[in-house]
């Protein structure tokens, strides 16, 4: 829906009040002529006066109708009447006056004169004597008094208030809303209805939260035998999971009103504004009961309240976890209030908000599987022309680890890129561009590299491809490129396993170190050193070793042990406090890490050294296409060493 920006009547009553103001200052006067004093004595002597009208600043006077020939009326029976006339006003620039085009009237208003009065004894009787008609008039300035004193003054005054209130973040520009929660509620709308056909690859999620919706539409069913529903339900998973949508689903299904808020929303500069909001929240809920609240990033204001004792406390926080934490305890579940949260960071929440009563069922909103991917992508493209080519499966194979939301973002991707093409339908190749263009980066093809360095990256990723290639529990190469992508890539080689894999060996982790590790070990064959294009590797190779060492327990020196350093606080078991390792692990690890890698790069270098007529000729065919498949791989290495061994 189009947002549309309101005015508030304020804005209108400056405007009204401003033109008001201009009109008195600019355009209230005359427009009549003005004439000195001692002439206007001259046409009282001559008798060209026919009636004036007294003010007590200012004397208008009308002079006597002429003939044609020059000569004054004298005659008694022509219909002269002396008070009916009135001064003709100054007018806004955007008046018309057509009474300009008029005779008549012009000449009556030439017959208008003005006077500023003196201090005269004889004006009356001089008027008297020569029969002229006079009167007083008293003028009155109340309006424009009014507007000035009282209309601007308050006027300006709302508009202060108005700005104030606005910049101190209130809701709805009022000052008394401030303690207003910030729900955006949504009603049942068979157009924006969100159902669980909309929420693919968390089947299991799905299948845990079908018990809410079952209970808010029959109540009976459980109260019947006495059972309660949890009173708040946890949706943890990874970002872009569809922890949202899932929760939007629950509501559509259930056909009850949906309270969306962040748990931003409730924290505020002002103290006492997040537990005020949080008591208006549930105040609205239960007018609106059944309904559903469902609260985005909850660690955004559940967080544990234990952290503040060494980093500094946040009362205001803590004060609107403690009233979340009072109306969760405080309101019957019986009444149809499903109470839902989302975050990606559950080890930060409070443990209060964990215990049985409140948050006391965490669902897993995890990240698909292969079946998963493939449901993804048929609910993202339903919208889309699709070519026949389009795999659905292959493509699920090629994006292990995706979320959700990366496989709708590959998805509209592929739309785009169809689209510049000219193309009437999205095809696989744009898909699998798409995917490209999420893992490593938009492409970079006007970028300059002299040939010396263009010469570098073809055999650094020729030698990634080789040994990832020709090592055993290394992922399969899918596509190596020397076009740049990205921040800083100068090419890239594309391994995606056919599998979701779930539990790796020491021996697959040693052929994903020598696969990083024979970039540069390339370089180091042909040109003798190394260069700068191998840190990223080496920083992935860092990680999978320590993990290794620290985690996985494959040590051999410190075998089967955790040797993670993990947090330690006084207060409830949790907190800032390290728990380090001894100097003698420490050495342990350090020199069994050089170990492991000092072997997998001599180890690399040997699978290059033997393949050395392999490495020349995809380095030479690099240079020359510049991207090269799974098909011209195979062409050039041969099968991979896992299909040799299985034949």
């Amino acid at each position: 829906m189009e947002n549309r920006k309101k005015f508030s009547l304020g804005y209108y009553l400056m405007i009204f009040s401003l033109i008001l103001f201009l009109e008195t200052i600019f355009f209230s006067g005359t427009a009549v002529k003005e004439i000195p004093y001692s002439k206007f004595k001259d046409l009282i002597r001559t008798d060209k006066i026919q009636s004036v009208i007294i003010e007590p600043d200012r004397i208008y006077g009308l002079k006597k109708g002429v003939h044609a020939a020059g000569t004054p009326k004298t005659d008694p029976g022509a219909s002269e009447e002396p008070f009916n006339f009135t001064p003709h006003q100054k007018h806004t620039p955007w008046y018309l006056n057509f009474n300009k085009l008029k005779g008549k009237r012009q000449q009556e208003r030439d017959r208008q004169f003005m006077v500023v009065p003196l201090e005269d004894p004889k004006l009356l009787p001089d008027l008297q004597r020569h029969g002229i008609d006079y009167r007083g008039k008293i003028e009155s300035h109340w309006l424009s008094h009014f507007i000035s004193n009282w209309i601007i003054p308050f006027g300006l005054f709302f508009l202060l208030w108005s700005f104030i209130v606005r910049r101190m973040g209130s809701s709805g520009g009022n000052f008394l809303n401030l303690g207003k929660n910030k729900a955006k509620i949504y009603a049942v709308d068979p157009s924006q209805k969100v159902t669980f056909e909309d929420v693919a690859g968390v089947d299991e999620a799905v299948e845990e939260v079908k018990e809410v919706v079952s209970f808010l539409k029959e109540p009976d069913r459980y109260t019947r035998l006495g059972a309660k529903l949890p009173k708040g339900i946890l949706l943890v998973g990874p970002p872009g999971t569809g922890k949202t949508l899932l929760a939007r689903a629950v509501a559509g299904e259930s056909g009850v009103p949906f309270f969306n808020l962040s748990g931003s929303d409730f924290v505020e500069m002002f103290v006492g504004l997040g537990a005020a909001r949080v008591r208006d929240l549930f105040k609205d809920a239960k007018t609106k009961a059944p309904c559903i609240i469902f609260i985005d990033e909850l660690d955004a204001v559940g967080k544990n309240r234990s952290q503040g004792i060494y980093m500094g406390g946040n009362d205001e926080r803590e004060n609107t976890l403690n009233q979340l934490l009072t109306e969760m305890d405080g309101f019957d579940p019986q009444v149809g209030i499903i109470i839902m949260g989302a975050t990606n960071r559950p080890e930060v929440l409070d443990p209060a908000l964990l215990r049985p009563g409140r948050f006391d069922r965490q669902i897993l909103v995890d990240r698909p599987d292969l079946t998963g991917r493939i449901d993804i992508f048929v609910v993202h493209t339903r919208d889309l022309s699709l070519d026949d080519d389009v795999n659905f499966h292959r493509l699920a194979a090629e994006t292990p680890g995706f979320a959700g939301a990366e496989i709708a973002n590959v998805c509209n991707e592929a739309a785009l890129l169809a689209s510049r093409e000219g193309s009437n339908t999205v095809s696989h190749h744009n898909f699998q561009d798409a995917i490209e263009r999420v893992i490593a980066g938009l492409e970079k093809k006007n970028k300059l590299i002299n040939p010396h360095e263009r010469k570098v990256v073809a055999y650094h990723e020729s030698g990634h491809a080789i040994v990832g290639h020709l090592t055993p529990g290394a992922d399969p190469v899918q596509k190596v490129s020397i076009i740049p992508r990205g921040i800083g890539a100068l090419g890239y080689t594309l391994q995606t396993p056919l599998e979701d894999r779930f539990l790796m060996s020491q021996s697959e982790l040693l052929g994903k170190i020598k696969g990083l590790l024979a970039g540069r070990a390339a370089e180091e064959l042909v040109f003798g050193e190394v260069s700068t294009g191998a840190s990223n590797d080496l920083e992935k190779v860092a990680d999978i070793v320590k993990n290794m060492l620290t985690v996985y327990g494959m040590s051999r020196h410190a075998p089967n042990l955790y040797l993670v350093e993990k947090n330690q606080n006084p207060f409830l078991g949790q907190g800032p406090m390290l728990q380090h390792r001894s100097e003698k692990l420490e050495e342990i690890i350090d020199e069994e890490t050089q170990e492991i890698i000092k072997a997998c790069y001599e180890d690399a270098k040997q699978i290059l050294l033997k393949k050395q007529d392999k490495l020349e000729n995809m380095a030479h065919i690099l240079l020359e296409k510049e991207k090269i498949d799974e098909n011209d791989i195979l062409d050039i290495l041969g099968p991979r060493a896992r299909e040799k061994e299985t034949k």
